[in-house]
């Protein structure tokens, strides 16, 4: 076990450097607009086009049970190497609108290979303390999505290529990392055999499927929030125009204060439960996205970024929780497949949610809009809400 020690800062610090991918394009979106002469629709559309891409991944990944099959670390590393590949291909002055589009697509499809299989390759070494584990690989996660924003805004003195070279550079070292130091665990059971239908049989265990379903709800609020988050400090600055902000610094903070609640939410679960810690986390995100035209109306900026560095932390922290839930319901072998599929259909609620609040969003100047990131966690609270679920 001493061994073990050290596999998951390994998996941790790969997990972070591979998934700044995600928001790369949003971080220097104004220098792509600007550069490729994009549509006031490009944030919506870049960020769902890296989402369809992970979701088409994860589904590929799933079918052909890839993480169960095949050496997890192995799969790492060259997805994180492909996908580092296909981040650097934005700075190609000849890109389109298509191209970009493209890039991101097969960005989203790479990221794939690394959310879902870092998290795989915790359940193969840790049973106890599954939990806390998958806290810190989460948390992890959400570092590496903010990541982007944090580089903008500390490299301004360099090119957007370079920002967008950098977090290339880090993928290919996160996806080294791994695949040199972190072999098969301990309690990986290897699927010798194709079997298509692994992803639809693991939804029969009822325990599993209330998981995944408060896992859904949870996923159609967050992503959205993410993207929106420079919006939000957006149109609040626009609308008292003596507050000034440093948008992708406070991005970087809203969005990167949830690494914190993710590890905090695991030793919460631990101690007092999965499903009712879930289930309050859910709760207070769902009524985050309730009050938020309220903040609006609050003229104090110090007001208004405390309230969204709150819903950075509970929009997010329950992720590890429902992901923990998922893997405990689910047969060793099938492990890797089961958390690739709930991924992807999370995944494919998000492309739903970004698309709607985005044509609310050019379509109206309410701050309203937001109130619809609550039908996710509402329905995910009455999944939770079933005393035989857990």
């Amino acid at each position: 076990m001493k061994h073990h020690k050290r596999i998951l800062p390994i998996i941790v610090i790969s997990q972070f450097c591979c998934t700044s991918l995600w928001f790369a394009g949003n971080a220097v979106l104004n220098d792509l607009i600007e550069n490729f002469s994009l549509p006031n629709s490009a944030l919506e559309n870049l960020t769902s086009a890296v989402q369809f891409g992970f979701i088409t991944g994860t589904l590929l990944f799933a079918l052909f049970t890839i993480a169960d099959r095949f050496s997890p670390s192995k799969v790492f590393f060259l997805c994180a190497s492909l996908g580092a590949l296909c981040n650097a291909g934005l700075i190609f002055q000849f890109n389109t609108v298509s191209t970009l589009l493209i890039i991101r697509f097969l960005t989203g499809f790479f990221l794939a290979g690394i959310y879902p299989i870092g998290m795989k390759i915790a359940t193969d070494y840790y049973k106890k303390g599954l939990g806390n584990a998958l806290g810190f690989l989460v948390g992890a996660l959400v570092l590496g999505t903010a990541l982007p924003h944090l580089l903008k805004d500390s490299m301004h003195a360099f090119s957007w290529e370079m920002v967008l070279l950098s977090i290339s550079g880090l993928s290919v070292f996160g996806g080294c990392l791994l695949v040199i130091f972190v072999n098969n665990g301990p309690y990986r059971q290897k699927g010798t055999s194709l079997d298509l239908t692994i992803c639809f049989k693991v939804f029969k265990n009822r325990a599993f499927r209330k998981a995944s379903f408060g896992y859904f709800g949870h996923m159609w609020e967050l992503y959205t929030f993410w993207a929106f988050v420079p919006i939000l400090l957006k149109t609040y600055s626009d609308m008292y125009t003596k507050v000034q902000f440093n948008i992708p610094l406070l991005s970087f903070f809203i969005i990167g204060i949830g690494s914190i609640s993710c590890v905090l939410g695991s030793y919460l679960a631990a101690k007092f439960g999965t499903k009712r810690t879930a289930f309050s986390v859910l709760l207070l995100s769902c009524i985050c996205c309730l009050v938020s035209p309220l903040f609006f109306l609050v003229s104090n900026g110090t007001i208004f970024l405390l309230f969204l560095l709150f819903w950075g932390m509970v929009v997010i922290a329950d992720s590890a929780i429902f992901s923990t839930l998922v893997a405990q319901n689910t047969p060793e072998k099938d492990k890797g497949t089961a958390l690739t599929i709930v991924n992807c259909i999370g995944f494919s609620i998000t492309i739903l949610s970004i698309q709607l609040i985005s044509t609310l969003y050019h379509s109206t100047s309410s701050t309203f809009i937001f109130l619809t990131l609550a039908i996710g966690p509402v329905l995910g609270l009455i999944s939770l809400r079933s005393k035989r679920v857990f």
